[in-house]
């Protein structure tokens, strides 16, 4: 099974997310965890290079908030086991695009759910409203 990592950053009550530019959908920050490395490391990596250099945040307030199983939204068949960080700080600094990102977002309900991954949709959306995180 694979493992798979995301982070939470809040600001405004409102969830950033970003696009691959492979992707049709929007997803959390994050990505595969790699051989060697724990949930947290692979969070603090893929944050890193998903939100660019100029973003900064504290490597110490992350915290684990949720596990689960589900397919994964890239192929529909393949098993994955989720690890969803929460940041529990202020991301500051500019976020940058890059070859792998499109664009990012920061999200609330508003917005409607038909651009989100089914991860954001069906797990992390309902936990954040669940938790007054995002409006």
């Amino acid at each position: 099974m694979i493992k798979v990592v995301g982070t939470m950053f809040f600001k405004n009550n409102k969830l950033l997310i970003d696009k691959p530019r492979k992707r049709p959908t929007f997803q959390m920050i994050g990505g595969s965890v790699e051989a060697g490395e724990t949930p947290l490391e692979a969070a603090l990596r893929e944050c890193h290079e998903e939100l660019g250099k100029n973003a900064k945040f504290d490597e110490n307030l992350f915290e684990l908030v949720m596990e689960f199983d589900e397919i994964a939204t890239s192929d529909g068949i393949t098993p994955i086991h989720f690890y969803v960080f929460k940041y529990n700080g202020i991301l500051k600094g500019n976020l940058e695009t890059s070859e792998e990102i499109e664009k990012f977002l920061w999200y609330d309900t508003t917005i409607g759910d038909e651009i989100l991954s089914n991860t954001l949709k069906n797990e992390v959306v309902p936990y954040c409203l669940k938790k007054k995180l995002i409006k």
